[in-house]
């Protein structure tokens, strides 16, 4: 019997095990990650590619198995690795890789400076990535002829059961995809991630400090608003990123206040961030660029 000759068969994915496994996903990755708004709609849309395509395998011959390499644009900072694993968690769910693994790798992994040697670290990292992510960041600065023919050559293995996303900042991302148009049009999923704004930079710092067991009182928190207005205006900002560090030297002139204070210190003085540790930057200080 063809397969247009089959009998009419209704799909409810809605019942698929997987498919509550990865609606668990998405909420989590909504939940637990402010901002992304543009990011978060397009794994949503790739986890829905993937679920019709799983609904379409019992009509033998209708679906073959899609590509799913990508590419995560945006600036440092945004995301882009933390929402790769939770891609990574998805494609296993719904078993289009073997292992919810993520393999990073940097130019600093990869270029060494030795002739050569580039391309045999990438094929490296390919081979512990296997049955997982590659997530390889920055890749215009270290692609040259062998490596581009090492990416290509993975892209078209119709076996391979590695997915590949290539990061990096929008601008260099989009003028190496121009050169490399053969390789651009095997990575058919874009992902953005915008930068994020003023508050949502507070709500991370608010969640940063709560996972590290500390709180900012009400002044230190008034004072951290006008540190990233500061912040965020000068160079080599890293969103996120920065935010982290900041909070962990906020902590460390916590600690050298604390080491200072000639009374016994109860739970509140020992989690508790207050605007003197803020204002201890010296971005409040001096003029110039401060991290």
């Amino acid at each position: 019997m063809k397969v247009h000759d089959a009998p009419p068969m209704d799909l409810d994915l809605s019942s698929d095990e997987a498919a509550a496994v990865v609606e668990n996903l998405l909420s989590a990755l909504d939940a637990e990650l402010v901002g992304l708004a543009t990011a978060k709609r397009r794994v949503r849309e790739l986890a829905a590619h993937l679920q019709d395509e799983r609904g379409r395998s019992p009509f033998a011959g209708l679906s073959a198995r899609p590509a799913m390499h990508m590419t995560f644009t945006g600036g440092p900072g945004t995301g882009k690795a933390t929402v790769a694993v939770r891609v990574a968690a998805i494609l296993h769910a719904l078993a289009y890789i073997s292992a919810p693994r993520v393999q990073l790798v940097t130019p600093d992994d990869l270029g060494s400076g030795r002739l050569g040697h580039t391309p045999f670290r990438i094929s490296e990292a390919m081979e512990r990535a296997a049955g997982g992510v590659l997530f390889m960041d920055e890749p215009y600065l270290l692609c040259g002829p062998e490596v581009l023919d090492l990416l290509m050559a993975e892209m078209e293995d119709e076996r391979s059961d590695l997915v590949m996303i290539l990061a990096g900042d929008p601008a260099p991302m989009s003028r190496f995809l121009a050169a490399n148009p053969g390789l651009g049009s095997h990575l058919t999923h874009r992902v953005e991630f915008e930068d994020y704004s003023h508050a949502e930079l507070l709500q991370i710092a608010d969640l940063v400090v709560a996972e590290k067991n500390f709180r900012f009182d009400e002044e230190a928190r008034e004072v951290l608003a006008e540190y990233l207005t500061r912040r965020m205006q000068r160079p080599n900002f890293c969103s996120a990123r920065s935010v982290r560090n900041a909070i962990d030297r906020f902590r460390l002139r916590q600690a050298r206040r604390l080491m200072g204070v000639n009374r016994s210190l109860g739970k509140q003085d020992l989690i508790t961030i207050t605007a003197e540790d803020v204002y201890g930057s010296s971005l409040f200080a001096d003029p110039s660029p401060a991290p």
